[in-house]
């Protein structure tokens, strides 16, 4: 009953086939691109969080995190060149595992775009109101504006983040009136936050403040901090894994790469080897100058990063200035080793540069929303498009308002969590959708076909499960709960109504606008 909707691949690719991309990016070329698409978010907003959870032990973290992503995106890779069409993992699956998975991975990713989006709003928030407010205009945000209860946990004010809701929403005013982002403007912006991070390690690496033995203990809180607990080393991976996220992007671009068999693992892995280098020296930089060693509580186990406790001991004069109690993490280092000036050019960076990326997120969560409903698992209404400003005005504005209570009331490494329990669901279906195309579907043409899949596929899924499993408890059971809301409008509305069930299957060309209906058989 689960399997027995499996959209047809011909089906799928008989609109792709007519958009017949150019071939025109080199293996280096496709690295770059991946450096642009992965580095920021993430190094900018979780740094402070990871670093309580690990203490220098983040450096390892994110080694742990980057080999799961490089084996994730050869398995992306594959499908992606294979299957190259809207819709992500949730695609891949209808043409492999059927509608019920594909179901379920549409919905995780629904949660993963969204949550990322307010995530990456509360990040904006802290530099805003660090760097913007404080050090250019020397206006203090009372606590009970500047973040939310869940974040402080009733320490003293939390009430509402406000610029993170005021920033969330903008930016989804803008995608519902046809803002789109400009491709030289996102240029741009890629070049500042490379430049900024660039300078970072530069000045913090060769500062007469850095000090070798900041470094010890290098594991405070152990390798694994224990399954639920979302600490220790492993713990810190499962968080800074969203520092990784957009990697998938360069998977997509593997239709249009030149030699695609030699070229998309060398921009893949070039790209991720590249950022895991570069986060890997910001942690040392940032922690080797003013320390990155936890807060500890009872018995020696760090207090849980966005806890009450946590929140507490950071109101305390001895951790005022630690790392871990930053909302602004790499400009604070700077400022703490004498360079105000270059440190506040870091949070401008990050000020300018996060919006978009909490445009991209947002968009592409419409955009899930969008086949969804196109294919009758959603109301179809999600899909009207406003008739003067031609977006999906409704799943839009519904998307920006989950986003802004999301960045209002929570704290940013929580919802990183909650962000990572999705994407590695979906990491999870894809590795899952290349082993099942190979045994069902072996003859197909593969434009990048992975060497040892049945070793690269296997590693992902493990890694997945190991990064989902040091998760804190609280993310691990976001996902099963949000899926079973999931599940239950899947069999109470979805089912019945969907049109591959009705024996219609319609493929929509996002590239020439093309459309195709075709007919099957009903199950």
């Amino acid at each position: 009953m689960l399997l027995d909707r499996v959209k047809p691949l011909d089906a799928i690719l008989a609109t792709a086939q007519k958009k017949s991309l150019h071939r025109s990016l080199s293996g280096l070329q496709l690295m770059l691109f991946g450096i642009g698409c992965i580095i920021g978010t993430g190094i900018f907003v979780l740094t402070a969080a990871g670093a309580q959870k690990a203490g220098p032990g983040l450096m390892l973290a994110f080694v742990v995190a980057g080999a799961v992503c490089i084996v994730a995106a050869l398995c992306y890779a594959e499908v992606a060149a294979m299957i190259p069409v809207a819709g992500s993992a949730y695609t891949y699956s209808y043409a492999s595992v059927g509608e019920f998975f594909a179901w379920t991975v549409g919905w995780a990713l629904i949660l993963e775009y969204a949550v990322a989006a307010s995530a990456v709003s509360v990040g904006w928030s802290g530099y805003f109101s660090g760097t913007i407010l404080n050090e250019f205009f020397g206006v203090q945000l009372p606590p009970w504006l500047s973040a939310g209860p869940l974040a402080l946990g009733g320490a003293p004010g939390g009430l509402i983040n406000l610029p993170a809701l005021i920033i969330a929403l903008l930016v989804t005013w803008l995608l519902m009136i046809g803002t789109s982002e400009s491709a030289k403007v996102n240029a741009v912006l890629v070049a500042i936050k490379v430049a900024a991070l660039t300078a970072f390690i530069a000045l913090t690496l060769s500062s007469p403040e850095f000090d070798a033995n900041r470094f010890n203990p290098f594991l405070p809180a152990g390798v694994f901090g224990g399954v639920g607990s979302g600490l220790g080393a492993v713990g810190a991976a499962a968080t800074i894994f969203f520092a990784y996220v957009g990697f998938d992007a360069v998977s997509t671009a593997a239709e249009e790469t030149k030699d695609p068999q030699r070229n998309v693992p060398l921009g893949l892995i070039g790209s991720l080897l590249v950022c895991t280098v570069f986060y890997i020296l910001v942690a040392a930089g940032a922690i080797g100058t003013i320390g990155g060693q936890p807060i500890m509580g009872p018995g020696g186990i760090p207090f849980p990063a966005g806890s009450e406790e946590l929140a507490r001991q950071c109101a305390l004069p001895q951790h005022a200035m630690a790392l871990v109690c930053s909302d602004e993490a790499l400009a604070h280092v700077l400022r703490q080793i004498g360079f105000s000036g270059i440190g506040n050019m870091l949070g401008i960076a990050a000020f300018l540069a996060l919006p978009s990326v909490i445009l991209v997120l947002i968009f592409a969560q419409t955009r899930i929303f969008f086949v969804m409903s196109r294919d009758g698992l959603l109301p179809e209404k999600l899909s009207a498009v406003h008739p003067r400003w031609k977006t999906p005005h409704i799943v839009t504005a519904l998307t920006g308002l989950v986003v802004g209570v999301g960045a209002a009331f929570f704290p940013v490494g929580l919802l990183a969590d909650y962000a990572n329990a999705g994407t590695l669901y979906a990491f999870f279906m894809v590795a899952v959708t290349v082993m099942m195309l190979r045994k069902t579907d072996p003859d197909r043409l593969r434009p990048f076909r992975m060497a040892g899949v049945w070793i690269v596929a296997p590693l992902t899924l493990f890694g997945c499960v190991f990064l989902y499993v040091n998760l804190p408890i609280e993310a691990m059971l976001v996902l099963p709960a949000w899926g079973l809301i999931g599940i239950l409008i899947y069999f109470l509305y979805s089912r019945s109504r969907s049109h591959l069930g009705r024996g219609i299957i319609e493929v929509v060309d996002d590239v020439a606008g093309k459309e195709a209906m075709i007919p099957i058989d009903p199950d």
